[in-house]
C-alpha cells in the first residue's frame, strides 16, 4: 500500500489549497482515510476522515473551513481548506485504516492516529499572515 500526498503550498491567510493523497495498492472506498497535520514542536493532531460509508468527520478547528471527499475512480481522497489561518501551517499527511468496511462507529477511532497502519510521505502547507 502506498499513499501519495500532494498540493501543498504557500497561501496567504483567508486562502485556500486543496490536498489530494493517491492511493495505490488498496482501494480507498473500503477503507477510512485520515488527514493528520503537525506543526514544529507539536504532536500530530488529527484533522479530518472519511470512512467506507462516506461519513466524514473533522476537529473542532477545522469544521466549516474544510472539507474532504473521495473520488473512487481516481482512487484518492481530497482535503479541501477554506479560510486557512496561519495556524493551520503544519505538514499534512495522509493515512489508510487497515480495516476492510470498518463499521466501527466511534469517532475517536477515525481521530486516533494508531488506527491507522499506512500513511502518506506529507506535504507542507504554510499559511502566512
Amino acid at each position: 500500500v502506498q499513499l501519495q500526498a500532494s498540493g501543498g503550498g504557500l497561501v496567504q491567510a483567508g486562502g485556500s489549497l486543496t490536498l489530494s493523497c493517491a492511493a495505490s495498492g488498496r482501494q480507498v472506498f473500503n477503507y477510512a482515510v485520515g488527514w493528520f497535520r503537525q506543526a514544529p514542536g507539536k504532536e500530530r493532531e488529527f484533522v479530518a476522515a472519511i470512512r467506507p460509508s462516506g461519513r466524514k468527520y473533522y476537529t473542532d478547528s477545522v469544521k466549516g473551513r474544510f472539507a474532504i471527499s473521495r473520488d473512487n475512480a481516481k482512487n484518492s481522497v481530497t482535503l479541501r481548506m477554506d479560510s486557512l489561518k496561519p495556524e493551520d501551517t503544519a505538514v499534512y499527511y495522509c493515512a489508510l485504516d487497515n480495516l476492510f468496511r470498518s463499521s466501527v462507529d466511534e469517532p475517536n477511532y477515525y481521530g486516533d492516529r494508531r488506527t491507522y497502519d499506512h500513511w502518506g510521505q506529507g506535504t507542507q502547507v504554510t499559511v502566512s499572515s
